[in-house]
């Protein structure tokens, strides 16, 4: 096992393989603290942003910089590994690609929730001009089950 895998606490040493492997297929050095950043967002069903993501990584291992964890999140979305989903006035939130989903995003509070997993048609080639589509998902906008009474009581 590496120093990176000793050093977080995992579930199982399956987990920590496969985050060794998606990095390395990816072409993605495992660093400790790239799998530091992957491995928090595998963990976590609520989609942490990058701030977040940043507090977290440094609290087990305070030698990662924020342009360091900041640069991970880049380098790990470019590969596919990691999707950034935008929250229109927010700051982004990321979450770990694993079971494939939609989100629901909250107007009042910005929470980020994941939704079932349903096929989008993709829409006629011919309205896409020269664009080409790499993948297609929705993205749910309202109120949540929190803030949805709050705006019901108003």
């Amino acid at each position: 096992m590496t120093k990176c895998h000793i050093r977080y606490n995992l579930n199982s040493v399956l987990d920590a393989e496969a985050i060794k492997r998606s990095l390395e297929s990816s072409g993605l050095r495992c660093t400790p603290q790239r799998y530091a950043v992957m491995a928090l967002l595998m963990e976590h069903t609520r989609h942490p942003t990058a701030a977040e993501i940043f507090e977290a990584v440094n609290r087990l291992d305070p030698r990662s910089s924020r342009a360091t964890t900041y640069n991970n999140l880049r380098d790990l979305v470019q590969a596919g590994l990691v999707r950034e989903v935008a929250v229109e006035g927010r700051a982004a939130r990321f979450d770990a690609k694993g079971m494939r989903h939609h989100h629901f995003i909250c107007d009042r509070c910005g929470n980020v929730e994941d939704m079932e997993w349903y096929d989008v048609p993709r829409p006629a080639s011919g309205s896409l001009g020269k664009r080409v589509l790499r993948e297609c998902e929705l993205i749910f906008r309202g109120f949540c089950t929190k803030c949805a009474p709050r705006r019901a009581s108003r």
